[in-house]
Formats: C-alpha cells, structure tokens, sequence
C-alpha cells in the first residue's frame, strides 16, 4: 500500500510539472482512463448561470468556467498525447450534477458549484477560481434593502444550493414571517421576480449582477443586502481521480502565474461592473503554485 501511495504521489508531481510520460504510465485513475478509451473528455455545463456557465445565442455553453474548462482541456489532450480529443458537452444541473460526476457521465463540471464539506463527500474539488457571497436580486423601487425587509413578502431560492439552505437557516433563526418559493434555477427565479410572483430571488450575488445584465432593463433591478455568506467556487472531478484532479489544478495554477487567470476574468466580469476585488487576487496568487 505504501508503496502505491508513493507511486501515485509521483505521477501528481509529474503531472504538475507538465510531463506526459507520467500520466502515459498511470492506469489506475477512472477519469483518465475513461478519457483515454473514448478520446473524448465529458465537460458539464449549466444552462442560465450566468456569467460562468450559459448558452450563447448561437445555442453553445460559454462563460468564464466554460472557458477555463477548455484550457484545462487543452492540457489533458497535451499530457494524454491525444491530438484528436473531443470535448463532449453536457448540460448539467442543480440537481444532478454532483450524481453526473460522481457515476462519470461527467468527468469535470465547469459552472459555479460552491465547495462544501458535504459536497465533499461525493465529489472532489478543484482549486478555488472564484468567491462569491449570498445576496438578494429585488426591483429597484421595492423599497427592499436587506433580508429583514421581506416580513410579510416572498422570496425564490433554488433548490438544492447553498442560498437556499442559509436563507431558510436565517428566516427561520429570526422567525421572520418571509414565504418561500422553490424555483428549479437561476432562470426560473429571475422570471418568478419580474412578473411579480415573488419579492425577491436570492442566490450568489456574482449570479444576480449576471440576470440583471441580460435584463431587459438593468435599471428596472438591482443587488441588495449584506453579503450573508463567503462561498468558494471550485469544479467537480469524480472522487478519487488523483491525477486527473493534479492536471486540473496544474492548469489554473499555470493560468495564475502567467496572469491569463486575471484576463479572463476580466473578460466575463468587468462588463457587469464588478471589478477583481483584493480577496480573489489573492487567490490567484495562492493557487498559481510554482513548477
């Protein structure tokens, strides 16, 4: 056993130092084997998580995750010596994703899944490539500035996500008379608030600055409330995937150090007005981890 455990800490080193030969030389690890035999690597993606993991109007997933998932892509079909590797799309979510990557119908989930213990028990995650906190999505002349203010009112929270859990945690902490209606995604939620069936959508705030960005009258919005959690993004690698985890992080961590990690967020984030705040730089820098 031990040593198993010293050969398979040695191809991750290899693995993150960029050589081939030591994935070439692991048979061991579910995903690489899967993507070796069909040449193919499965890539979740969600359908209206905004601007992480969408579609487009041409009908194919975008986003920042999206984009770094095809970096990571990009690598495996280097380290797996596979010039042919296609990467095969597949929408995922809420409610399936963590089964889709846990069974391998997915071999990494690219979108804005939170990283949490419990989370962790089914599924490994990558490195963190985003924070992001709980707030609220409100018309703008509701008069609704914090969560307090929905006594009496309605609010939308997704199913099966980390806001939902919390803000019935905190409606039911302070006996806040607030009735909750279970909305299947962002999508659902957003529409649920803009024909006035709910008062509020609650979900990370980085995904509302996304829906009021597709609005089709921003100003008619707007994000509102304290932020009520510090919730770390990181994808979804089936559990156990040792080297296939070490090819994802090598990836960002590459991506960090060299700065492109700052420039793609840029590209998705600045145009909804939301600058890289000093938490997430800092990130950066922890996780572009030398070679």
């Amino acid at each position: 056993m031990k040593r198993r455990i010293l050969e398979l800490a040695a191809i991750a080193v290899g693995l993150a130092l960029g050589t081939a030969s030591a994935v070439q030389a692991q048979a061991t690890d579910a995903v690489i084997d899967r993507i070796k035999a069909k040449k193919s690597i499965s890539i979740g993606y969600r359908e209206a998580s905004i601007p992480f993991s969408y579609i487009d109007a041409q009908g194919k997933p975008t986003g920042y995750s999206t984009e770094l998932c095809a970096r990571v892509a990009a690598t495996v079909k280097t380290a797996l010596g596979l010039p042919e590797l296609e990467i095969k799309w597949v929408p995922v979510n809420l409610q399936n994703r963590i089964p889709l990557v846990a069974n391998g119908t997915v071999d990494i989930s690219c979108e804005s899944a939170v990283n949490t213990i419990g989370r962790q028990a089914q599924v490994d995650f990558s490195s963190p490539f985003f924070i992001s906190s709980t707030r609220l999505l409100v018309k703008s002349k509701s008069g609704i500035a914090e969560l307090a203010d929905l006594k009496g009112k309605s609010i939308a929270l997704p199913i099966n996500s980390v806001p939902e859990r919390l803000i019935k945690a905190i409606v039911e902490r302070d006996k806040l008379n607030v009735r909750i209606v279970p909305v299947r995604d962002n999508s659902e939620g957003f529409l649920a608030l803009s024909t006035d069936r709910v008062d509020a959508f609650s979900t990370d705030d980085i995904l509302l600055f996304g829906l009021r960005s597709k609005a089709p009258t921003p100003a008619d919005y707007e994000v509102v409330g304290k932020p009520l959690s510090y919730d770390s993004y990181g994808f979804l690698v089936q559990k156990n995937s040792t080297v296939f985890l070490s090819l994802v992080n090598a990836t960002l961590a590459r991506l960090a150090r060299e700065g492109e990690l700052a420039k793609v967020y840029g590209t998705w984030f600045e145009p909804l007005g939301v600058p890289l705040s000093a938490s997430l730089a800092t990130i950066f820098q922890v996780i572009g981890i030398p070679e």
